[in-house]
């Protein structure tokens, strides 16, 4: 028996939104905790502290990796929700499509901000 596949989630299959769900959630785990010791090991927070803190190569492709994270971990949810939830094929559409706008307005809008430092 085959895991049924659904056209619009994230990965191939249940399993996989699942097992992408739990990556990403780790991922944003460790980036929290990751800034959590940031925030306690530096003694005096200053903008050019934190202007520096982001301007490295290594923050500016964890903080994408985090935000590739979020966005993920929120369609795959909220695709969940609204297929559960939502039996109307056309509100479900509609919701499913300003979900993705605004993934793809954070996607670009985080890109702009991480890579223009």
């Amino acid at each position: 028996m085959g895991v049924v596949t659904a056209s619009t989630s994230l990965g191939r299959s249940g399993l996989h939104d699942w097992i992408i769900q739990r990556v990403s959630a780790l991922v944003m785990l460790a980036y929290v905790i990751y800034l959590g010791y940031f925030l306690c090991t530096t003694p005096e927070l200053t903008f050019p502290v934190w202007q520096e803190l982001f301007a490295s190569t290594f923050m500016k492709v964890f903080s994408l990796l985090a935000l590739l994270s979020v966005i993920g971990h929120a369609w795959i949810g909220l695709w969940i929700v609204s297929t559960d939830y939502m039996p109307k094929l056309a509100i479900r559409f509609i919701f499913q499509v300003l979900v993705i706008l605004i993934c793809l307005a954070l996607l670009v809008w985080g890109i702009q901000i991480l890579w223009s430092l």
